[in-house]
């Protein structure tokens, strides 16, 4: 089962730090390589960049009211989301569907559904 994991490409699990800027105030975060790729194929979806696509999240989280006292943690659990979304067929594999043209409150209905 290790061998899956021991023998990945190490560059995948090697970190980078990015700074964007979000509202005026530039930030920093660091995150492994594997994490900075799959945020770029969500940014790709919606003809995004990274820095644009984080000030996105970090807009809609605080108007939702959520404290993002830790935005990297965040950013991980986003990509896996995102992963765990393709495979159960939620968000098509295909990146020529946008990620804003799904109905978000449907599969989020369905979620909830599945976890009782």
């Amino acid at each position: 089962m290790c061998k899956l994991f021991i023998n990945a490409e190490p560059s995948l699990w090697h970190s980078s730090t990015r700074s964007i800027r979000i509202d005026g105030m530039v930030t920093s975060v660091r995150l492994e390589n594997y994490f900075w790729s799959t945020l770029e194929s969500i940014a790709r979806r919606d003809e995004m960049n990274i820095p644009q696509m984080l000030t996105r999240l970090y807009h809609e989280s605080i108007d939702a009211g959520h404290d993002l006292g830790n935005f990297t943690s965040f950013l991980r659990v986003c990509c896996m989301r995102y992963l765990a979304l393709q495979l159960s067929g939620d968000i098509p594999v295909n990146e020529r569907y946008p990620i804003a043209d799904l109905d978000a409150s449907e599969i989020l209905k369905k979620e909830q559904g599945t976890r009782h």
